[in-house]
C-alpha cells in the first residue's frame, strides 16, 4: 500500500506545489524551469540572483513563462533588508524609520511604492512586513526591522503596510508569528524562547498580527520561536497548537502560512531540513521556504521526504491537498491582481526620501561639514540583513572614510582613539555608528573621540538607544540609502 502511495505521481505534484526553492546564479537553471512546468509552486529570489533591475526582470520573465502564475517570492522589507537593491541600498526607509514618523498613510504609501516596483518585476509575494513588537532593544535579529516597541503603533503600521503592498498586487506576508521582538537569540543559529504566558502574547505580540489579518494579509510567516505555554518544546514553525490552533482557529487566518527558512539552525539542527519540512506541514504550514544557499538537492530531499511521510502515514495526504489548495488560491489572487488595472501612484515619486527626511531626528545645530573625515563603525554581519552598502561614504571622497570594526579590538583603546584623531586633525569629523548600544567598545571609542573633538557630529544609523555626549547627534532609524542621504543633506554633504 505504501509503495503504491509513494509511486503516485499526483502525490509528487502535491508536494511540488507547496515548495518555493531558491537557486544559484543569475539565470534560471534548467531544473527549475522543468520543475515549474511540472507543477513546482514557485521560487524564492535572493540577492545573488540579482545584478540589476533589467537582469532581474528578464530572469523573472523566464521563470513566469514556465508556469501559470508561479509564486515569485522575495524578502524585500526596505530599510536594512533589501534584495533588489543589495548593491546600492534601498530607496525606502525601513520599519523603524516609518514607526518614528508614525504616519500610517505614509507607511501605506511607501509600501505601495515598494509593491509597485516589485509587481513591475513580476514578483507576487513579498516576505514582509515584519510586524514584531521590538521590546528587547538588544534583539540581535529584529531591531530596525520592527516599527517599534509600542504594540498599538506596530499594529496600525502593520495594517498600513499590508494595505500598501497588496494595493499594488503583491501579496504581503506578516512575520514572525507569534512575535520575535522580545527575544535575544538569532534563530539563524539557535532556537529562540519567548518565555511569556498566552495572556501577555495577546496584550503585547499578537495585536499586530490580528491587525494584519483584519487588513486582509494573504500570508503569515511563523518564527522559529519556542513559546513554552503554547508550543511546548517545539518552535512555532513546527507547532500544531500555534499554527492550526491559535493562528487559524482562534485568530481566524485563512490565507497561506509560509515557513521561515528551514535550513536555519533553530529547526534544521534538531530535526534536519527534510524532517523539519514534514513537521512544518503537519503543523499547518502551506508553503515551504529555504535560504539562499540551498540548491536542487535540498528541494529534492524535501519533496521526497513529504512523499515518504504520506506513504508512511506520518503525514495525512489531506494535509498536502489542503496546503496545495491554499497555495493555488494565492496564485489565483496574484493572477487576478495582475489583470486588474494597477492603482494610480499617489504622492511623490520620491516617497522613500520624503519618509527618510521625516524620520530623521536631529539634536543640536549641525553646520556644513566641508571636506570632513568620516569614521564609520562596522557592526558584525547579520544573516537576515546580508551585506548591503550603508553609511555616508557616497557623499564624501573615498580617502576621507575610515571604517573600524565594531567588534572589540585587543589593541589599546587609547592608541585607537589617538590614531583616529591624528587622521582627522584639522578637518571636520563625522562619526557614524549602527546600533551602538550593542557595543560597549564602540561607545568607549566614541567617548574618547568626543572628549578631544566636541565639534564632531555623531550619526546613529541603527536604533538610537545609546545617546553619546555629542553636541550634534542625528538618528536615521535605519541604514537605507535614502536614510543616508537625509543625514548627508543635514550635514551639508548632499543637496536637498
Amino acid at each position: 500500500m505504501s509503495t503504491e502511495i509513494a509511486a503516485d505521481p499526483s502525490l509528487g505534484r502535491l508536494a511540488d506545489a507547496i515548495v518555493i526553492p531558491p537557486f544559484p546564479g543569475r539565470q534560471a537553471p534548467a531544473w527549475v524551469l522543468a520543475a515549474l512546468r511540472d507543477g513546482l509552486g514557485g521560487v524564492t529570489v535572493f540577492g545573488p540572483n540579482i545584478a540589476d533591475l533589467a537582469q532581474l526582470g528578464s530572469l523573472i520573465e523566464r521563470l513566469r513563462a514556465s508556469a501559470d502564475e508561479p509564486v515569485i517570492a522575495i524578502d524585500e522589507e526596505g530599510g536594512d533588508v533589501t534584495r533588489v537593491a543589495h548593491r546600492t541600498g534601498s530607496r525606502y526607509p525601513g520599519n523603524a524609520a516609518l514607526g518614528a514618523v508614525d504616519d500610517p498613510e505614509l507607511t501605506r504609501a511607501v509600501y505601495a511604492a515598494l509593491g509597485r516596483g516589485l509587481a513591475a518585476l513580476g514578483v507576487n509575494l513579498n516576505l514582509a512586513p515584519s510586524v514584531d513588537v521590538n521590546t528587547a532593544s538588544d534583539n540581535p535579529v529584529i531591531g530596525t526591522r520592527s516599527f517599534g516597541s509600542d504594540t498599538g503603533l506596530v499594529a496600525r503600521h502593520a495594517a498600513a503596510a499590508v494595505a500598501g503592498l497588496q494595493s499594488a498586487g503583491v501579496a504581503a506576508c506578516a512575520k514572525h508569528f507569534p512575535g520575535h521582538g522580545s527575544t535575544r537569540t538569532d534563530t539563524h543559529h539557535a532556537i529562540a524562547t519567548v518565555d511569556a504566558p498566552i495572556d501577555l502574547l495577546f496584550q503585547r505580540d499578537l495585536p499586530p498580527f490580528i491587525a494584519a489579518i483584519e487588513a486582509g494579509v494573504r500570508a503569515v510567516m511563523p518564527g522559529h520561536l519556542r513559546v513554552p505555554e503554547l508550543t511546548g518544546d517545539r518552535p512555532a514553525t513546527l507547532s500544531h497548537p500555534a499554527l492550526t490552533g491559535l493562528l487559524r482557529g482562534e485568530l481566524g487566518f485563512t490565507g497561506v502560512i509560509v515557513s521561515d527558512a528551514l535550513e536555519m539552525r533553530a529547526v534544521s539542527g534538531p530535526y534536519g531540513l527534510p524532517e523539519a519540512a514534514v513537521l512544518a506541514v503537519a503543523a499547518g504550514t502551506d508553503l515551504l521556504c529555504f535560504g539562499r544557499d540551498q540548491d536542487r538537492p535540498t528541494y529534492r530531499a524535501v519533496r521526497d521526504a513529504l512523499v515518504a511521510a504520506v506513504a508512511a502515514r506520518r503525514l495525512p495526504g489531506a494535509r498536502l491537498e489542503e496546503a496545495a489548495a491554499r497555495v493555488a488560491e494565492l496564485r489565483a489572487w496574484a493572477a487576478a491582481a495582475r489583470q486588474a488595472p494597477g492603482p494610480a501612484a499617489s504622492g511623490s515619486a520620491d516617497v522613500g526620501l520624503i519618509a527618510a527626511r521625516r524620520a530623521l531626528r536631529v539634536d543640536g545645530t549641525p553646520r556644513p561639514m566641508i571636506n570632513p573625515v568620516l569614521i564609520e563603525f562596522v557592526p558584525p554581519s547579520n544573516i537576515a540583513v546580508g551585506k548591503v552598502p550603508w553609511g555616508l561614504g557616497p557623499w564624501v571622497s573615498a580617502d576621507a572614510v575610515q571604517r573600524i570594526s565594531a567588534v572589540a579590538d585587543p589593541t589599546n583603546r587609547a592608541s585607537v582613539v589617538d590614531g583616529l584623531l591624528a587622521k582627522s586633525a584639522g578637518r571636520p569629523l563625522i562619526i557614524v555608528v549602527r546600533d551602538a548600544h550593542r557595543s560597549p567598545y564602540v561607545q568607549d571609542i566614541v567617548r574618547g573621540l568626543l572628549d578631544a573633538r566636541p565639534d564632531a557630529a555623531v550619526v546613529e544609523m541603527g536604533l538610537p538607544v545609546w545617546r553619546p555626549p555629542a553636541d550634534v547627534y542625528l538618528a536615521t532609524f535605519g541604514a537605507a540609502r535614502t536614510s543616508s542621504q537625509a543625514a548627508a543633506e543635514i550635514l551639508g554633504l548632499a543637496s536637498g
